[in-house]
C-alpha cells in the first residue's frame, strides 16, 4: 500500500473545498455561530474540519469508504491484521480490549500497575482481576514490567483465565520480554492484550523495544496522540486475528464510541500514520540523539541521576525507551513534585509527571537542542541551590504492598456503602478508586482491603503535594467503604 496516501484527510479537505451549505450539526457552522474570540483563536481551517459522519465522509461505526481505507493503511503501518481508530482516547481502546474477551465472572491476569481504564473495564465487564506484582525498582521507587515467570505462574494457577494484559512499555518506558510473555499465554490459549499507550513510536526504530504487534500480541491499544503526532484523544486499536475476532472488537468499540465522532481527531490519525510510516525511523533517530545528549548532560549534574541502560538485565526490565528521561532527584533532598514546581516557576518548564522521587521528561521529534539545554540549565541551577539553600533530608524509597481483594470490583462498586474517616479505614473494604494521577495507577480499587501501610503511603503523597484523586470527598478526609451488616445481639 502507498503509505504516502491520506484518504481520510484528503477526502475531508476535498469536501471542505466544495463549500457545501450545511443544514446539519455542528451548529456553529464553520465557526460563524459561536463565540467569535474563540473562533478567531481556533482558526477557519480547524473549524471547517469540525464535521460529523455525513455520507461523503464515511462512518466510524460502519466504515466502508474513507475511514475504511485509512484504517487499512494504518493496519499495514503498525503490522496489524486490522486497525480501528479511537476518538475515545486509549482509555476507550483499553476498555474495548477487556470487554472483548471477558464476561461476568471471567478471570483476567493483569499487572497491578494498570491504568484506571483497565479497572473501569473490569467493573463494567464483571471480570475478576488476577493481579500480578510488577517488579519494583527500589532505587527509583517505580514499578517496571511483569516477568515471564510471573505470568507463567499466574497462567498455571488460573488456567481458566480469559486473557493476559500487559503494559508495554510502562509510563516510564520500561518493557519486559513481551515476546516470551505472548508465547507463554498462547500456550494456555489466552490472548494477550497490550496497553501500548506510551509506545506508538517503538514500531519504527530497531533501537526501541518490540511493539505489541511485532511480539505477536492479539490486541494493542496505542496512543497516537501521546508520541505519534496526532491530536489529543486520538488512538488506535490494533488486532491480530485468531484468538480474538475483529468483528467482536468492532462491535464492542462501537458500543463505547460516541456517534458524534470528531473528524479533526480522525484526520489527525490519518496524517500521523503517514508521518510515522514514511518518516518514523528518521524521527526516532533524531529523538534518540537528543535524549542521549540530555541523559549524558543530566548525569554530569551533582545530585541528579537520569536512568539509562543500567536499568536493564532483569526479566522485568528487558528493554527500555531512551526517549523517556527518568530523572531521580532524591539525592537533592527534594521530592519530584518540589522539582516540578521549581522548574515551572523559574524556567517555565512543564514536565510529564512527578512522584515522590523523580520527574519524568519526554523527548519527541518536536524537541530541539534549545529545549534540552534549557532543561539542563534549570537542573544545574536547582542542584547548585539545593546543596546550598535547601534543607537536605535523607529520602528512603518505599512502595506499599498490593492490598488483598476481598470482593470482585463490580460487586464492591455496586454494594451498599458507608462513609467513614479516611484515617480510620484500615481493615475495611474499599468501595472507591484512589490513585495518583498522572499516571493514574490505583492505590486502592473497589473490593480491596484497606491497609494502614497504604494509608500512610497516600498521606505521604498528599504531604508532598502530589495529585491524589478518585475519592468522592476531594478533601480526602473521608472514604466510602462497604457497609458492614452486624447480627442482632
Amino acid at each position: 500500500m502507498d503509505q504516502r496516501r491520506t484518504p481520510l484527510f484528503t477526502g475531508l479537505k476535498n469536501h471542505i473545498a466544495k463549500n457545501p451549505v450545511q443544514f446539519h450539526i455542528p451548529g456553529h457552522k464553520k465557526g460563524k455561530g459561536m463565540d467569535q474570540e474563540f473562533a478567531s483563536f481556533m482558526g477557519e481551517a480547524a473549524l471547517s474540519m469540525d464535521l460529523i459522519n455525513i455520507e461523503p465522509l464515511d462512518d466510524l461505526h460502519n466504515p466502508h469508504g474513507l475511514i475504511k481505507e485509512a484504517q487499512e493503511l494504518a493496519a499495514e503501518a503498525f503490522g496489524a491484521d486490522y486497525t480501528f481508530f479511537s476518538v475515545q482516547g486509549t482509555s476507550g481502546a483499553i476498555m474495548t480490549m477487556v470487554l472483548s474477551v471477558c464476561h461476568p465472572g471471567d478471570k483476567i491476569i493483569v499487572p497491578r500497575n494498570v491504568h484506571k481504564s483497565v479497572t473501569s473495564a473490569i467493573i463494567f465487564s464483571g471480570a475478576i482481576p488476577i493481579f500480578v506484582h510488577p517488579a519494583l525498582d527500589n532505587q527509583l521507587g517505580i514499578s517496571h514490567g511483569i516477568t515471564p515467570e510471573a505470568i507463567e505462574h499466574a497462567c498455571e494457577a488460573h488456567p481458566d483465565s480469559k486473557a493476559v494484559l500487559v503494559i508495554n512499555p510502562t509510563y516510564f518506558g520500561v518493557t519486559a520480554d513481551l515476546k516470551k510473555i505472548v508465547s507463554i499465554a498462547h500456550r494456555f490459549s489466552m490472548p494477550v492484550l497490550v496497553d501500548e499507550a506510551h509506545g506508538v513510536h517503538i514500531h519504527f526504530h530497531d533501537r526501541l523495544p518490540l511493539s505489541a504487534m511485532e511480539a505477536g500480541a492479539d490486541l494493542a491499544a496505542t496512543s497516537v496522540h501521546k508520541l505519534g503526532g496526532a491530536l489529543t484523544q486520538s488512538s488506535v486499536l490494533n488486532v491480530k486475528e485468531g484468538l480474538i475476532t475483529h468483528k467482536r472488537v468492532q462491535s464492542v468499540l462501537s458500543m463505547l464510541t460516541t456517534t458524534s465522532t470528531s473528524y479533526l481527531l480522525l484526520a489527525s490519525l490519518d496524517a500521523a500514520r503517514r508521518h510515522l510510516a514514511t518518516n518514523g525511523r528518521h524521527l526516532a533517530e533524531h529523538t534518540l540523539n537528543l535524549a542521549d545528549q540530555a541523559r549524558k548532560k543530566i548525569n554530569d549534574i551533582n545530585g541528579v541521576y537520569c536512568a539509562g541502560e543500567e536499568l536493564l538485565g532483569s526479566p522485568a526490565a528487558f528493554d527500555f525507551d531512551p526517549t523517556k528521561l527518568i530523572i531521580s532527584v532524591k539525592e537533592l533532598g527534594l521530592s519530584g513534585y518540589d522539582v516540578e514546581v521549581w522548574l515551572r516557576k523559574h524556567y517555565n518548564i512543564e514536565v510529564e509527571l512527578s512522584d515522590l522521587y523523580n520527574i519524568l521528561c519526554i523527548v519527541t521529534s518536536g524537541d530541539s537542542l534549545q529545549e534540552i539545554n534549557l532543561l539542563i540549565e534549570g537542573l544545574t541551577r536547582l542542584a547548585r541551590e539545593a546543596h546550598s539553600d535547601f534543607y537536605l533530608k535523607e529520602v528512603e524509597v518505599s512502595i506499599p504492598e498490593i492490598p488483598l481483594l476481598a470482593l470482585s470490583p463490580r460487586e464492591a462498586f455496586y454494594s451498599s456503602t458507608e462513609t467513614i474517616p479516611f484515617s480510620e479505614a484500615a481493615g475495611r473494604i474499599c468501595a472507591e478508586f484512589l490513585m495518583i494521577y498522572p499516571p493514574g495507577i490505583p492505590i486502592f480499587i473497589p473490593g480491596e482491603i484497606i491497609t494502614q501501610e497504604n494509608i500512610n503511603y497516600i498521606n505521604e503523597n498528599i504531604d508532598a503535594g502530589l495529585p491524589v484523586q478518585g475519592l468522592e470527598d476531594d478533601t480526602l478526609e473521608t472514604i466510602q467503604v462497604i457497609k458492614e451488616h452486624k447480627a442482632f445481639q
